[in-house]
């Protein structure tokens, strides 16, 4: 036998002595460990397959309830909304909170759609970006249904040059106003919209527009 083989069989036995007592030391463990990662990611795609299965459901259940409203069945479509609300998922229970609202308000109950949208907003557990909105919903019932102080009390927080729903809440804003006679005030919203390059056309236009008419009534000056 050459050097070269002899050396080769002692490596050979050496590399198998110490994977034998890697194995007697770390193999138990390593198998706990395999059987811990199979499980686990058993239980992450179980557990989402639980999730994505409760929110379809709860998907299928608003569509159902929309159909209702578009129907003009407003009492059905307030029960499966609010059925949504305490037994859905994922986002459908504030979507159903806030449609509630939009079906009370269709159905000439103001003052509950009012305050639907006024708990929204005021529910620090969803997020700002929808409490958001439903400030301007509150706002926009009001300003047929209510005063400019209302109005007011729910969108100032969004008039401000920073918040990207400025132009929204300075248009209900000017229209409450204009509502109760205080052109000058009006105008100044609408002035501000009118001004800001941000704001959307179609909201840029109707300021314009309604600046035009005020202007023209004479009501301003």
């Amino acid at each position: 036998m050459s050097d070269d083989s002899f050396i080769r069989e002692v490596n050979e036995e050496i590399r198998q002595e110490q994977a034998k007592a890697l194995w007697d030391r770390y193999g138990p463990a390593a198998i706990v460990l395999a059987i811990l990662v199979v499980l686990g990611t058993a239980a992450f795609v179980g557990y989402n397959y639980w999730v994505e299965t409760r929110a379809s459901q709860s998907g299928d259940a608003f569509s159902q309830a929309l159909r209702l409203a578009n129907e003009g069945k407003n009492d059905d479509a307030l029960k499966a909304l609010q059925a949504l609300e305490t037994e859905g998922h994922g986002a459908y229970p504030v979507l159903a909170r806030l449609r509630s609202a939009t079906v009370m308000a269709g159905g000439g109950d103001f003052s509950g759609a009012v305050a639907a949208f006024d708990a929204v907003s005021n529910d620090g557990s969803i997020p700002v970006a929808i409490r958001d909105m439903a400030r301007l919903r509150a706002a926009l019932v009001l300003v047929d249904h209510g005063t400019f102080a209302d109005v007011s009390s729910r969108v100032d927080v969004l008039n401000a040059d920073s918040n990207p729903l400025r132009h929204s809440a300075r248009e209900l804003l000017g229209l409450s106003a204009w509502k109760e006679g205080k052109s000058v005030e009006a105008l100044k919203f609408f002035d501000q919209i009118s001004a800001d390059d941000a704001a959307p056309r179609n909201v840029r236009e109707r300021a314009n527009l309604l600046t035009e008419l005020i202007r023209g009534s004479g009501s301003a000056s």
